[in-house]
């Protein structure tokens, strides 16, 4: 009789045992994700993310700087408050991201970055507490909101108090979320699905904060078939398949300028 390849011989395990190690899978696919600032994800939405773009997300949110600029005798001055787009992860430099951009435009305004990777609606309060007053406050939020599946219920009013706050340091404020996350190759379906339906609940609570503030809304939502990113996914977005690439932040200004022009 032939023997059996060693490799085939497998020792039985038990039941809890293998729950133990399906548990430790996914703590440390939470701890990696945390690292990239994305933050915790539930273990559904992780089962839709591939390994090498968490990885890549980690590393670009690492070395992710905010962009600031402070010319002598500035007349005029900005804010920027958010997430991880508002500190440029996944642009080629701090000049090539959203803040950059506009600085690039406005060579004398003066640009102030309170942007944290990781951050959510609900940590922009702290972002803005004592940062005195400027001319023009720029929120670029959301996304980690939409990713971590923050309630319909605590978005709107978490949206509303930042919208409100922000209004207390400047008389222009402009809410900039993330287009339709739901397209970014980061997820698949149908991960995607559940991601386009939690973006479109996002947009629908920044606009209704905009309405009831006074701020402008840059919506920058698109259905598949009309989004940049979803057509040209290499050129738009960064090479983690989540942020935008030094085009995609070029596309969003694009949308700023048309919709509230700074400086």
């Amino acid at each position: 009789m032939a023997r059996m390849p060693i490799r085939q011989l497998r020792p039985l395990r038990h039941l809890s045992d293998q729950r133990f190690d399906a548990r430790s899978r996914a703590q440390r696919r939470r701890l990696l994700l945390a690292a990239a600032g994305i933050g915790a994800l539930t273990v559904v939405t992780l089962s839709g993310c591939a390994v090498w773009n968490i990885q890549e997300s980690r590393e670009l949110a690492r070395d992710s700087v905010p962009f600031q600029s402070m010319p002598p005798g500035a007349r005029r001055s900005l804010l920027v408050v958010g997430d991880s787009t508002g500190a440029g992860t996944g642009a080629s430099s701090p000049q090539a991201s959203l803040p950059g951009l506009i600085a690039a435009d406005h060579p004398g305004l003066r640009i102030v970055n309170h942007a944290r990777v990781g951050a959510k609606f609900r940590d922009l309060p702290q972002q803005l507490a004592g940062a005195g007053d400027f001319d023009t406050v720029l929120v670029m939020a959301g996304g980690n909101d939409v990713l971590r599946l923050t309630g319909a219920d605590d978005l709107r009013a978490d949206v509303l108090a930042v919208a409100r706050a922000a209004r207390e340091h400047a008389p222009t404020v402009i809410l900039l979320p993330p287009g339709n996350v739901g397209n970014a190759p980061f997820f698949f379906a149908p991960w995607s699905w559940l991601m386009r339906s939690r973006a479109q609940g996002l947009h629908a609570a920044v606009r209704e904060a905009a309405a009831q503030t006074g701020a402008i809304y840059v919506n920058l939502y698109k259905e598949r078939a009309d989004d940049p990113f979803a057509r040209e996914p290499k050129r738009f977005n960064a090479e983690d398949g989540l942020h935008p690439s030094d085009a995609g932040y070029r596309l969003w200004y694009g949308a700023l300028r048309a919709r509230a022009p700074i400086g």
